[in-house]
């Protein structure tokens, strides 16, 4: 049963970079304070980007803030992408995923490539502990993707002559049909008005 429940997912989150902590130092780095929170990357939702660490200088508190996506869910992998971006904050962003960051990510057991390094067997292990400890992420996920509505086909008018056809923005339609440049007749509808 966990021993914390949090009301709300920044509280959990830095709950969570609490119990990192200690993972941390125990290899000789030092996490600074940082500010936690869901949210979509810069890059955009369609990005592959899972989590992202904006470095001190960026913040007017000085601090690096730490975003995790909001189409993640799991406890444990929402651990895990923390873990990676505090790597990134213990080095202030200043060497992206090259080898400072790398000798960091492997010392507290993250693997595989640096750009999308994760948890290894037994980090894994340790996020699952702290994961159950702290209880459920307090989140519902968000669909990368999020549906997006259909423009309505735009009005369109026809000559009944030549059969040229166009689009009407809707803010003229009060003026009454469009008139045909070839015949000089008024046009018909096509679609609804």
């Amino acid at each position: 049963m966990p021993s914390h429940t949090s009301p709300t997912r920044e509280n959990w989150l830095l709950t969570g970079v609490d119990r990192l902590r200690p993972i941390f130092r125990a290899q000789g780095h030092e996490v600074p304070e940082v500010k936690v929170s869901v949210g979509w990357p810069a890059t955009g939702q369609r990005s592959r980007t899972i989590g992202e660490c904006w470095p001190s200088k960026s913040a007017g508190d000085g601090l690096n803030q730490i975003f995790i996506v909001p189409s993640l869910g799991s406890p444990v992998e929402v651990l895990d992408v923390l873990t990676h971006e505090l790597v990134h904050a213990v080095d202030d962003c200043k060497h992206g995923h090259g080898k400072e960051f790398k000798a960091i990510a492997l010392s507290v057991g993250l693997q595989g490539k640096m750009r999308y390094a994760s948890a290894g067997d037994a980090l894994k292990e340790r996020l699952m502990r702290i994961a159950a400890d702290i209880g459920p992420f307090p989140h519902g996920t968000l669909s990368r993707k999020p549906p997006r509505p259909r423009p309505a086909d735009p009005p369109r008018a026809r000559c009944g002559t030549c059969g040229y056809q166009l689009s009407i923005p809707k803010r003229y339609l009060q003026y009454g049909p469009p008139m045909c440049p070839v015949h000089r007749v008024e046009m018909e509808e096509v679609g609804g008005w």
